[in-house]
């Protein structure tokens, strides 16, 4: 969901800008100078007219900059984490057996994570610097700067309407949001691998070993069992029956044997 936002609201931006020329000589003005523009944000494909104030000659301008890579690079990532997420989430879902079979599901998933939290930092960042480029390039001030009317103090050059970057801002965010997101999501899959368990297999292991040893020792089976001294009958009730003076140690044989 997070990466939805990332790159709908960055890959799907259009805006524009407008500008005002009050020549001199009005009839050569033009008040309504429309710039648009778009992702990938190339600029410098970004054309458009603009008088020169001098007679009815107009000049054909474009916008300075190329922003596509930094752009493209973080909307690539965006789309590539949703896939992958999309994925895993089926994978946990439906194919939970085989995901944990020979632990080899886990340990990609946690390669997989940490390569994604390592991108998203990267791409946000660098789309942050180049939205801050896209702003200046297409800040009107700026562009009134690129017509040669503007240069004479007898036009007036003026802004009419500046571009909205709210959702490009709002990407921009949602960016760092999924780099806290999955950097955080590697803790979660790091207990799911081998590396996790084996560090947490052995104490339980110890516990059983010395409870078995317990339940095996001598009070058990030597002491209080059905072959110990003290709980054979024969010794106690045949010195009773024959007056023997037998000693309360001796084992049944020997009783057997003074008997005969």
């Amino acid at each position: 969901l997070f990466a939805i936002f990332a790159f709908a609201t960055c890959g799907g931006y259009s805006g524009g800008l407008r500008l005002s020329v009050d020549c001199a000589n009005k009839s050569e003005s033009d008040l309504s100078i429309d710039i648009a523009f778009a992702y990938p944000f190339r600029l410098h494909q970004v054309n458009f007219d603009a008088p020169t104030c001098e007679g009815k000659r107009r000049e054909t301008l474009s916008l300075i900059g190329d922003f596509s890579s930094s752009a493209e690079f973080f909307v690539t990532i965006a789309v590539f984490a949703f896939l992958y997420s999309l994925a895993a989430t089926v994978v946990y879902i439906f194919f939970q057996n085989k995901y944990r079979e020979n632990n080899r599901g886990p340990l990609i998933d946690f390669i997989v994570t940490v390569v994604f939290s390592f991108l998203w930092l990267v791409g946000s960042s660098a789309w942050a610097k180049g939205l801050s480029d896209v702003k200046i390039a297409t800040d009107p001030d700026e562009v009134l700067l690129l017509m040669s009317a503007c240069k004479q103090q007898s036009n007036k050059c003026l802004p009419v309407r500046s571009p909205v970057m709210s959702s490009l801002n709002t990407s921009v965010v949602f960016g760092f949001l999924n780099f806290i997101l999955w950097a955080g999501n590697i803790w979660f899959v790091f207990k799911e691998t081998g590396w996790h368990s084996s560090g947490q297999r052995h104490p339980p292991d110890t516990m059983e070993k010395q409870s078995s040893s317990y339940n095996q020792g001598g009070y058990n089976q030597d002491s209080y069992g059905p072959t110990g001294g003290y709980n054979q009958p024969g010794s106690y009730s045949q010195v009773g029956e024959y007056g023997q003076s037998q000693s309360y140690s001796q084992s049944g044989p020997t009783s057997f044997s003074n008997q005969i």
